[in-house]
């Protein structure tokens, strides 16, 4: 079963320095029937203006996954971590016990545009932890790029403490890609350009738009094409318990 969520149905604010868009309940935002999607808890679509940003604040127990789409990001935290994270560059931090941290945009002149999504861990009371890991955006077209997983077989990769992938891909008008996922797991579609169709295991086709998601369940087979009209789709597939 594929579920489709436009783009128009997130809750979106404009803060002036800071506009955004929640997939999930978040902050002010609560919906009790949008709080989850298996493990996934959040996935906020964020620009920071520039010399803006959120000050020191504390997380536990989530495993948290930034990926800056356009800017830098600044990330700053009590486990002595200072890295700026351009586009290709991913921050894992796995909040664990506890640990607290700031987020800024540290350019003058420039927006930063970023996806951050919080997942629930294995288990709770892990050790904090963080990294940046790098993937080459020449690398995305035609192919499932992991840039985060529990299954790390790339030092690329940044290590998830939760049975999960993140993959990113680009595909062009009408390249195709097949997806195939274990019986019983969940798929969290989010296409951040262009236009994707998606189709299940009785071939019935369902249209992304920009910044639009899905979720899928009950498909062991997905067949992801470009759409036509679309220079080239940039899209997240996330692989779920």
């Amino acid at each position: 079963m594929i579920n489709l969520y436009p783009a128009e149905s997130r809750h979106s604010f404009d803060l002036g320095w800071l506009k955004g868009s929640h997939s999930f309940s978040f902050g002010n935002y609560f919906d009790e029937e949008n709080t989850s999607f298996g493990p996934m808890r959040v996935m906020n679509d964020d620009t920071i203006s520039p010399k803006r940003g959120f000050g020191a604040h504390p997380h536990s127990d989530m495993e948290i996954l930034s990926i800056v789409l356009d800017g830098a990001l600044r990330h700053e935290d009590s486990l002595g971590n200072v890295m700026v994270t351009k586009f290709g560059g991913v921050q894992r931090m796995s909040a664990g016990t506890g640990v607290v941290h700031t987020e800024h945009n540290p350019s003058d002149t420039e927006d930063v545009t970023l996806l951050q999504l919080w997942f629930e861990p294995e288990r709770r009371g892990l050790a904090p932890s963080y990294e940046t890991t790098n993937y080459d955006p020449n690398s995305l077209t035609g192919r499932l790029l992991p840039i985060a997983s529990s299954d790390r077989v790339e030092h690329s990769v940044a290590k998830l403490h939760q049975d999960m992938t993140v993959y990113l891909s680009k595909l062009e008008a009408s390249s195709t890609l097949s997806f195939k996922q274990q019986p019983g797991r969940k798929v969290f579609l989010f296409v951040i350009e262009g236009r994707l169709e998606v189709a299940g295991t009785n071939d019935a086709k369902t249209l992304l738009s920009r910044r639009d998601s899905a979720r899928i369940v009950n498909e062991t087979v997905l067949k992801l094409e470009g759409a036509q009209g679309a220079d080239e789709t940039f899209f997240m597939l996330i692989d779920l318990p």
